[in-house]
Protein backbone atom coordinates (compact mmCIF):
# COMPACT_ATOMS: atom_id res chain seq x y z
CA UNK A 1 0.00 0.00 0.00
CA UNK A 2 1.39 3.37 -1.02
CA UNK A 3 1.56 5.94 1.76
CA UNK A 4 0.86 9.53 0.69
CA UNK A 5 3.52 11.88 1.99
CA UNK A 6 2.98 15.48 2.91
CA UNK A 7 4.65 17.84 0.43
CA UNK A 8 8.10 18.95 1.50
CA UNK A 9 9.52 22.47 1.49
CA UNK A 10 11.00 21.69 -1.93
CA UNK A 11 7.54 21.13 -3.44
CA UNK A 12 5.93 24.22 -4.90
CA UNK A 13 2.35 22.99 -4.65
CA UNK A 14 0.73 21.84 -1.43
CA UNK A 15 -3.06 21.32 -1.49
CA UNK A 16 -3.14 21.80 2.29
CA UNK A 17 -1.64 25.29 2.09
CA UNK A 18 -3.90 28.31 2.35
CA UNK A 19 -3.53 30.99 -0.32
CA UNK A 20 -1.77 34.17 0.76
CA UNK A 21 -4.92 36.26 0.25
CA UNK A 22 -7.09 33.84 2.22
CA UNK A 23 -4.53 33.65 5.02
CA UNK A 24 -4.30 37.43 5.32
CA UNK A 25 -8.10 37.67 5.35
CA UNK A 26 -8.27 35.15 8.19
CA UNK A 27 -5.57 37.01 10.10
CA UNK A 28 -7.26 40.41 9.77
CA UNK A 29 -10.71 39.03 10.66
CA UNK A 30 -9.20 37.08 13.58
CA UNK A 31 -7.82 40.06 15.52
CA UNK A 32 -9.61 42.87 17.36
CA UNK A 33 -8.63 46.37 18.32
CA UNK A 34 -7.04 46.55 21.76
CA UNK A 35 -8.64 48.57 24.52
CA UNK A 36 -6.73 51.23 26.37
CA UNK A 37 -5.97 54.89 25.74
CA UNK A 38 -3.35 57.17 27.23
CA UNK A 39 -2.82 60.92 27.05
CA UNK A 40 0.75 61.93 26.27
CA UNK A 41 2.72 65.05 25.35
CA UNK A 42 2.95 65.65 21.61
CA UNK A 43 6.76 65.43 21.81
CA UNK A 44 6.27 61.76 22.78
CA UNK A 45 3.54 61.04 20.23
CA UNK A 46 5.65 60.38 17.13
CA UNK A 47 4.66 57.07 15.49
CA UNK A 48 1.78 56.56 17.94
CA UNK A 49 -1.82 55.91 16.86
CA UNK A 50 -4.41 58.62 17.50
CA UNK A 51 -7.26 57.37 19.68
CA UNK A 52 -9.49 60.41 19.14
CA UNK A 53 -10.01 62.82 16.28
CA UNK A 54 -8.48 66.26 16.55
CA UNK A 55 -10.57 69.33 15.75
CA UNK A 56 -9.23 72.86 15.58
CA UNK A 57 -10.20 75.37 18.23
CA UNK A 58 -8.57 78.25 16.34
CA UNK A 59 -8.19 79.64 12.86
CA UNK A 60 -4.90 78.99 11.07
CA UNK A 61 -3.74 81.56 10.16
CA UNK A 62 -5.29 83.30 13.14
CA UNK A 63 -5.67 86.57 11.21
CA UNK A 64 -5.57 87.77 7.62
CA UNK A 65 -1.89 88.30 6.81
CA UNK A 66 0.64 88.88 4.07
CA UNK A 67 2.01 85.94 2.10
CA UNK A 68 4.99 87.98 0.85
CA UNK A 69 7.26 90.87 1.72
CA UNK A 70 5.90 93.96 0.00
CA UNK A 71 3.37 96.77 0.44
CA UNK A 72 -0.20 96.49 1.74
CA UNK A 73 -2.60 98.56 -0.33
CA UNK A 74 -6.28 99.02 -0.97
CA UNK A 75 -7.09 97.60 -4.39
CA UNK A 76 -8.99 100.80 -5.24
CA UNK A 77 -5.58 102.50 -5.48
CA UNK A 78 -4.25 100.05 -8.09
CA UNK A 79 -4.38 101.81 -11.45
CA UNK A 80 -6.24 100.23 -14.37
CA UNK A 81 -3.30 101.23 -16.54
CA UNK A 82 -0.07 103.14 -16.27
CA UNK A 83 1.28 103.84 -12.78
CA UNK A 84 0.23 105.40 -9.49
CA UNK A 85 2.19 106.94 -6.60
CA UNK A 86 1.48 105.98 -2.97
CA UNK A 87 2.85 107.31 0.30
CA UNK A 88 4.19 104.87 2.92
CA UNK A 89 2.55 105.33 6.34
CA UNK A 90 4.66 102.83 8.27
CA UNK A 91 5.62 99.17 8.55
CA UNK A 92 3.75 96.01 9.64
CA UNK A 93 5.95 93.23 11.04
CA UNK A 94 5.10 89.63 11.83
CA UNK A 95 3.95 89.76 15.44
CA UNK A 96 3.95 93.58 15.46
CA UNK A 97 1.03 94.95 13.41
CA UNK A 98 0.71 98.44 12.02
CA UNK A 99 -1.59 100.39 14.33
CA UNK A 100 -3.72 102.60 12.21
CA UNK A 101 -6.07 102.70 9.25
CA UNK A 102 -4.96 102.68 5.65
CA UNK A 103 -6.35 105.75 3.92
CA UNK A 104 -6.71 106.31 0.15
CA UNK A 105 -3.47 107.11 -1.68
CA UNK A 106 -1.33 105.45 1.00
CA UNK A 107 0.25 102.07 1.69
CA UNK A 108 2.03 100.19 4.48
CA UNK A 109 5.34 98.36 4.16
CA UNK A 110 4.52 94.76 5.21
CA UNK A 111 6.54 91.63 5.97
CA UNK A 112 5.58 88.00 5.38
CA UNK A 113 3.17 86.81 8.07
CA UNK A 114 2.30 90.30 9.29
CA UNK A 115 -1.38 91.07 9.94
CA UNK A 116 -2.97 93.12 7.16
CA UNK A 117 -3.71 96.74 8.22
CA UNK A 118 -7.33 97.88 8.42
CA UNK A 119 -8.39 99.08 4.98
CA UNK A 120 -5.86 96.96 3.03
CA UNK A 121 -6.92 93.99 0.90
CA UNK A 122 -3.93 93.39 -1.38
CA UNK A 123 -0.15 93.05 -1.12
CA UNK A 124 2.10 94.18 -3.94
CA UNK A 125 5.37 92.30 -3.71
CA UNK A 126 8.45 94.43 -3.27
CA UNK A 127 9.89 93.37 -6.63
CA UNK A 128 6.91 95.00 -8.40
CA UNK A 129 7.27 98.51 -6.94
CA UNK A 130 9.64 101.41 -7.49
CA UNK A 131 10.78 102.99 -4.25
CA UNK A 132 11.50 106.76 -4.14
CA UNK A 133 12.02 109.39 -1.45
CA UNK A 134 8.32 110.18 -1.10
CA UNK A 135 6.94 106.62 -1.26
CA UNK A 136 6.44 104.03 -3.99
CA UNK A 137 5.18 103.82 -7.53
CA UNK A 138 3.01 100.86 -8.56
CA UNK A 139 1.63 99.59 -11.86
CA UNK A 140 -1.48 97.63 -12.90
CA UNK A 141 0.07 94.14 -12.73
CA UNK A 142 -1.30 93.22 -9.26
CA UNK A 143 -4.90 92.14 -8.85
CA UNK A 144 -7.23 92.58 -5.88
CA UNK A 145 -6.50 90.02 -3.12
CA UNK A 146 -3.09 88.96 -4.43
CA UNK A 147 -0.49 87.73 -1.92
CA UNK A 148 -2.90 87.73 1.03
CA UNK A 149 -3.66 84.73 3.28
CA UNK A 150 -7.12 84.88 4.78
CA UNK A 151 -7.80 84.01 8.42
CA UNK A 152 -8.67 80.29 8.62
CA UNK A 153 -7.49 79.71 5.05
CA UNK A 154 -5.46 76.68 6.11
CA UNK A 155 -7.63 75.50 9.02
CA UNK A 156 -10.86 77.01 10.31
CA UNK A 157 -12.33 76.74 13.80
CA UNK A 158 -14.11 73.39 14.11
CA UNK A 159 -12.32 71.74 11.18
CA UNK A 160 -11.43 68.06 11.49
CA UNK A 161 -7.64 68.12 11.35
CA UNK A 162 -6.57 64.52 12.05
CA UNK A 163 -8.73 61.40 12.23
CA UNK A 164 -8.70 58.63 14.80
CA UNK A 165 -6.44 55.77 13.73
CA UNK A 166 -3.72 57.90 12.16
CA UNK A 167 -0.10 56.99 12.83
CA UNK A 168 1.44 60.34 13.73
CA UNK A 169 4.37 61.54 11.62
CA UNK A 170 6.61 64.60 12.16
CA UNK A 171 4.34 66.85 10.05
CA UNK A 172 1.35 65.78 12.18
CA UNK A 173 3.22 66.70 15.36
CA UNK A 174 3.93 70.17 13.99
CA UNK A 175 0.34 70.54 12.80
CA UNK A 176 -0.99 69.69 16.27
CA UNK A 177 1.43 72.16 17.82
CA UNK A 178 0.21 74.88 15.44
CA UNK A 179 -3.24 74.48 17.01
CA UNK A 180 -1.85 75.10 20.50
CA UNK A 181 -2.54 71.51 21.60
CA UNK A 182 0.04 70.15 24.04
CA UNK A 183 -1.28 66.61 24.64
CA UNK A 184 -3.06 63.97 22.55
CA UNK A 185 -4.89 60.72 23.29
CA UNK A 186 -3.24 57.69 21.70
CA UNK A 187 -3.87 53.97 21.69
CA UNK A 188 -1.78 52.17 24.27
CA UNK A 189 1.21 50.28 22.95
CA UNK A 190 0.67 46.66 21.95
CA UNK A 191 2.41 44.21 24.29
CA UNK A 192 4.19 41.67 22.10
CA UNK A 193 6.08 38.68 23.52
CA UNK A 194 8.37 36.59 21.35
CA UNK A 195 10.87 33.79 21.62
CA UNK A 196 12.88 31.47 19.38
CA UNK A 197 12.77 27.69 19.59
CA UNK A 198 15.51 25.19 18.83
CA UNK A 199 18.22 23.27 20.64
CA UNK A 200 20.78 24.50 18.09
CA UNK A 201 20.27 28.20 18.87
CA UNK A 202 22.70 30.21 20.96
CA UNK A 203 22.41 33.78 22.19
CA UNK A 204 25.07 36.32 21.30
CA UNK A 205 27.99 35.96 23.65
CA UNK A 206 27.62 32.20 24.10
CA UNK A 207 30.21 29.89 22.54
CA UNK A 208 29.16 28.02 19.41
CA UNK A 209 29.43 24.27 19.69
CA UNK A 210 29.38 21.85 16.77
CA UNK A 211 26.16 22.44 14.79
CA UNK A 212 25.09 25.46 16.85
CA UNK A 213 24.14 28.84 15.34
CA UNK A 214 23.53 32.29 16.72
CA UNK A 215 19.89 33.31 17.00
CA UNK A 216 19.38 36.22 14.60
CA UNK A 217 15.60 36.01 14.44
CA UNK A 218 15.03 37.63 17.83
CA UNK A 219 17.07 40.63 16.75
CA UNK A 220 15.24 41.13 13.47
CA UNK A 221 11.92 40.66 15.27
CA UNK A 222 12.98 43.14 17.92
CA UNK A 223 13.89 45.69 15.27
CA UNK A 224 10.63 45.24 13.35
CA UNK A 225 8.54 45.49 16.52
CA UNK A 226 10.51 48.48 17.78
CA UNK A 227 9.87 50.22 14.47
CA UNK A 228 6.14 49.67 15.00
CA UNK A 229 6.24 51.11 18.50
CA UNK A 230 5.33 47.92 20.34
CA UNK A 231 5.97 47.23 24.02
CA UNK A 232 8.39 44.32 23.60
CA UNK A 233 8.82 41.25 25.82
CA UNK A 234 11.87 39.27 24.67
CA UNK A 235 11.68 35.79 26.20
CA UNK A 236 14.93 34.54 24.69
CA UNK A 237 15.54 31.05 23.32
CA UNK A 238 13.33 28.17 24.48
CA UNK A 239 14.69 24.67 24.05
CA UNK A 240 12.72 21.92 22.31
CA UNK A 241 11.24 20.69 25.56
CA UNK A 242 7.48 20.22 26.01
CA UNK A 243 7.34 21.52 29.60
CA UNK A 244 9.58 24.52 28.88
CA UNK A 245 7.59 25.45 25.79
CA UNK A 246 4.25 25.10 27.57
CA UNK A 247 5.46 27.32 30.39
CA UNK A 248 6.68 29.94 27.90
CA UNK A 249 3.36 29.91 26.05
CA UNK A 250 1.45 30.31 29.32
CA UNK A 251 3.62 33.21 30.54
CA UNK A 252 3.38 34.99 27.20
CA UNK A 253 -0.39 34.57 26.95
CA UNK A 254 -0.83 36.00 30.46
CA UNK A 255 1.30 39.08 29.80
CA UNK A 256 0.98 39.99 26.13
CA UNK A 257 -1.56 40.85 23.47
CA UNK A 258 0.45 38.97 20.86
CA UNK A 259 2.84 36.01 21.00
CA UNK A 260 5.31 35.44 18.16
CA UNK A 261 7.54 32.38 17.93
CA UNK A 262 10.17 31.58 15.32
CA UNK A 263 10.96 27.99 14.46
CA UNK A 264 9.17 24.80 15.44
CA UNK A 265 6.28 24.98 12.94
CA UNK A 266 7.81 23.19 9.94
CA UNK A 267 6.86 19.64 8.93
CA UNK A 268 8.19 17.26 11.55
CA UNK A 269 8.85 20.06 14.08
CA UNK A 270 5.36 21.08 15.07
CA UNK A 271 4.31 18.22 17.34
CA UNK A 272 5.15 20.00 20.60
CA UNK A 273 3.50 23.24 19.56
CA UNK A 274 0.43 21.42 18.23
CA UNK A 275 0.08 19.62 21.52
CA UNK A 276 0.48 22.84 23.52
CA UNK A 277 -1.97 24.78 21.38
CA UNK A 278 -4.54 22.00 21.58
CA UNK A 279 -4.34 22.46 25.36
CA UNK A 280 -3.97 26.24 25.67
CA UNK A 281 -5.57 27.65 22.54
CA UNK A 282 -6.32 26.99 18.89
CA UNK A 283 -4.72 27.35 15.48
CA UNK A 284 -6.62 28.60 12.43
CA UNK A 285 -4.02 27.51 9.86
CA UNK A 286 -0.52 26.02 9.66
CA UNK A 287 0.58 26.49 6.06
CA UNK A 288 0.41 29.29 3.48
CA UNK A 289 1.21 28.94 -0.22
CA UNK A 290 4.13 31.39 -0.21
CA UNK A 291 7.89 31.21 -0.62
CA UNK A 292 9.72 31.74 1.61
CA UNK A 293 7.55 31.17 4.64
CA UNK A 294 5.11 28.34 3.93
CA UNK A 295 5.17 26.97 7.50
CA UNK A 296 3.22 29.84 9.11
CA UNK A 297 0.80 29.27 11.98
CA UNK A 298 -1.90 31.65 13.18
CA UNK A 299 -4.31 31.31 16.07
CA UNK A 300 -4.82 32.24 19.71
CA UNK A 301 -3.31 31.22 23.03
CA UNK A 302 -5.77 32.23 25.71
CA UNK A 303 -6.60 35.86 24.92
CA UNK A 304 -3.34 36.45 23.06
CA UNK A 305 -3.02 36.35 19.29
CA UNK A 306 -0.45 33.75 18.18
CA UNK A 307 1.88 33.78 15.17
CA UNK A 308 4.19 30.83 14.66
CA UNK A 309 6.79 31.98 12.16
CA UNK A 310 9.27 29.73 10.34
CA UNK A 311 12.83 29.37 11.54
CA UNK A 312 14.71 30.61 8.48
CA UNK A 313 15.68 34.30 8.86
CA UNK A 314 14.28 35.59 5.54
CA UNK A 315 11.06 33.62 6.09
CA UNK A 316 10.65 35.34 9.43
CA UNK A 317 10.87 38.78 7.86
CA UNK A 318 8.60 37.96 4.90
CA UNK A 319 5.86 36.48 7.06
CA UNK A 320 6.13 39.31 9.58
CA UNK A 321 5.72 42.05 6.97
CA UNK A 322 3.00 40.30 4.98
CA UNK A 323 0.86 38.90 7.83
CA UNK A 324 1.94 40.00 11.30
CA UNK A 325 2.39 43.71 10.62
CA UNK A 326 -1.09 44.22 9.06
CA UNK A 327 -2.60 42.42 12.08
CA UNK A 328 -0.72 44.60 14.58
CA UNK A 329 -1.84 47.71 12.71
CA UNK A 330 -5.46 46.64 12.92
CA UNK A 331 -5.11 45.85 16.62
CA UNK A 332 -3.90 49.40 17.31
CA UNK A 333 -6.76 50.84 15.27
CA UNK A 334 -4.47 52.20 12.57
CA UNK A 335 -6.51 53.36 9.60
CA UNK A 336 -3.95 52.24 7.01
CA UNK A 337 -3.23 48.49 7.16
CA UNK A 338 -2.50 47.95 3.47
CA UNK A 339 0.86 47.45 1.78
CA UNK A 340 1.98 49.71 -1.06
CA UNK A 341 2.48 47.78 -4.31
CA UNK A 342 3.99 49.32 -7.46
CA UNK A 343 4.93 48.19 -10.97
CA UNK A 344 8.54 48.05 -12.14
CA UNK A 345 10.52 46.59 -15.03
CA UNK A 346 12.58 43.63 -13.90
CA UNK A 347 16.13 43.57 -15.28
CA UNK A 348 16.94 40.12 -13.87
CA UNK A 349 15.98 36.59 -14.90
CA UNK A 350 14.01 35.12 -11.99
CA UNK A 351 13.52 31.41 -11.40
CA UNK A 352 10.11 30.24 -10.19
CA UNK A 353 7.64 27.39 -10.57
CA UNK A 354 3.85 27.74 -10.22
CA UNK A 355 2.28 26.80 -6.92
CA UNK A 356 3.27 29.53 -4.46
CA UNK A 357 3.45 33.32 -4.29
CA UNK A 358 7.12 34.23 -4.10
CA UNK A 359 8.66 37.22 -2.35
CA UNK A 360 12.06 37.63 -3.96
CA UNK A 361 14.38 40.34 -2.72
CA UNK A 362 15.21 43.16 -5.08
CA UNK A 363 16.95 46.49 -5.52
CA UNK A 364 14.60 49.16 -6.85
CA UNK A 365 15.86 52.28 -8.62
CA UNK A 366 15.00 54.64 -11.49
CA UNK A 367 16.55 54.45 -14.94
CA UNK A 368 17.71 57.49 -16.91
CA UNK A 369 14.15 58.09 -18.15
CA UNK A 370 12.70 58.04 -14.64
CA UNK A 371 11.11 54.60 -14.96
CA UNK A 372 11.17 52.17 -12.02
CA UNK A 373 13.45 49.18 -12.57
CA UNK A 374 14.25 46.32 -10.22
CA UNK A 375 16.94 43.63 -10.07
CA UNK A 376 17.26 40.70 -7.69
CA UNK A 377 19.85 40.83 -4.93
CA UNK A 378 21.44 37.51 -5.85
CA UNK A 379 20.88 34.17 -4.15
CA UNK A 380 17.31 33.98 -2.85
CA UNK A 381 17.54 31.19 -0.28
CA UNK A 382 15.35 31.61 2.81
CA UNK A 383 18.38 31.37 5.07
CA UNK A 384 20.34 34.12 3.31
CA UNK A 385 19.59 37.13 5.52
CA UNK A 386 22.09 39.17 3.51
CA UNK A 387 19.54 39.19 0.66
CA UNK A 388 17.23 41.23 2.91
CA UNK A 389 19.99 43.54 4.10
CA UNK A 390 21.00 44.37 0.53
CA UNK A 391 17.43 44.73 -0.78
CA UNK A 392 15.09 47.70 -0.71
CA UNK A 393 11.96 45.92 -1.96
CA UNK A 394 10.16 42.63 -2.44
CA UNK A 395 9.52 41.37 -5.97
CA UNK A 396 6.09 39.71 -5.85
CA UNK A 397 5.59 36.79 -8.23
CA UNK A 398 1.99 35.48 -8.34
CA UNK A 399 1.08 31.90 -7.43
CA UNK A 400 0.34 30.85 -11.01
CA UNK A 401 3.41 32.44 -12.61
CA UNK A 402 6.55 30.72 -13.73
CA UNK A 403 9.97 32.27 -14.20
CA UNK A 404 10.47 35.88 -15.25
CA UNK A 405 12.56 37.02 -18.19
CA UNK A 406 14.42 40.35 -18.19
CA UNK A 407 12.19 43.22 -19.31
CA UNK A 408 9.03 41.81 -17.71
CA UNK A 409 6.92 44.20 -15.63
CA UNK A 410 6.50 42.86 -12.08
CA UNK A 411 4.83 43.90 -8.83
CA UNK A 412 7.11 45.25 -6.13
CA UNK A 413 6.64 46.30 -2.52
CA UNK A 414 9.15 49.02 -1.50
CA UNK A 415 10.58 48.51 1.97
CA UNK A 416 9.98 52.21 2.61
CA UNK A 417 6.27 51.30 2.78
CA UNK A 418 6.95 48.33 5.05
CA UNK A 419 9.86 48.82 7.41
Amino acid sequence: MKVEKDPSCRDDFDPKSLSADAALEQVISGVDRVKGIEKIAIRDALNRILAEEIQSGINVPSGTNSAMDGYAVNSADIPSGGTAALDVLGTAWAGKPFNGNLTPGNCVRIMTGAIMPDGADTVIIQEDVQVNDSGITIDASTRKGDNVRQAGEDIAVGDLVLSRGRRLNPADIGLIASLGIAEVCVVRRLRVAFFSTGDELRSIGEPLGNGAIYDSNRYTLYGMLEKMGADIIDMGVIKDDLDALEEAFSIAAANADVLITSGGVSVGEADYIKEILAKLGKVDFWKVAIKPGRPLAFGHVGDAVFFGLPGNPVSVMVTFYEFVQPALRKMTGEDDTGILTLKARCDSRLKKRPGRVEYQRGILQSDEDGNLVVAKTGAQGSGILRSMSQANCFIILPIESGGVEPGTVVDIQPFSGLV
